[in-house]
């Protein structure tokens, strides 16, 4: 709330508030104004990527799927158009990412790392002390594998 027993400090106030706005408004203004970098592919792509008749492809072994499928033949990962936002199917899309974590090769970095763990306890907190054991074992394992191999390990 304003400190109206002091003129002094209500008009310190409203500068810089005022000053927060003109800076908001700026930042704004920048953001619209940047120039548009332009696409990394030709415009023959592009039309072959907007070609409804190009079939959709599994994102984790690249199989081209049919029209309507939930699952991937081949993998048997999650490719459905709305499997994130049907309950029933946004299941088996967690379960892929979590999955992923324990078993898949995924960049060993501390920002993903903590995303499966805080993953772990928001979806499934029952489950989370043995997922997080699998977990940090898994990390320890792709950790020491990058050291033994002469990589140097991610950070």
């Amino acid at each position: 709330m304003f400190a109206a027993s002091n003129p002094d400090l209500f008009v310190a106030q409203v500068t810089i508030g005022g000053l927060a706005l003109v800076a908001l408004w700026r930042f704004i203004v920048w953001i619209r104004d940047a120039p548009r970098t332009p696409d990394p592919w030709d415009a023959e792509f592009e039309q072959k990527i907007q070609d409804p008749a190009l079939p959709e492809t599994c994102h984790h072994c690249s199989t081209p799927q049919p029209p309507g499928a939930w699952f991937c033949s081949h993998c048997g990962n999650a490719v459905g158009p709305y499997n994130n936002l049907m309950p029933y199917l946004h299941v088996f899309s967690e379960g892929e990412v979590l999955r992923n974590g324990v078993t898949g090769r995924f960049q060993n970095r501390w920002l993903i790392a903590t995303g499966f763990f805080l993953m772990t306890l928001g979806v499934y907190p029952l489950f989370a002390p043995v997922y997080l054991l699998l977990l940090l074992s898994h990390l320890k394992r792709s950790h020491r594998n990058a050291a033994a191999s002469g990589d140097e390990p991610l950070p």
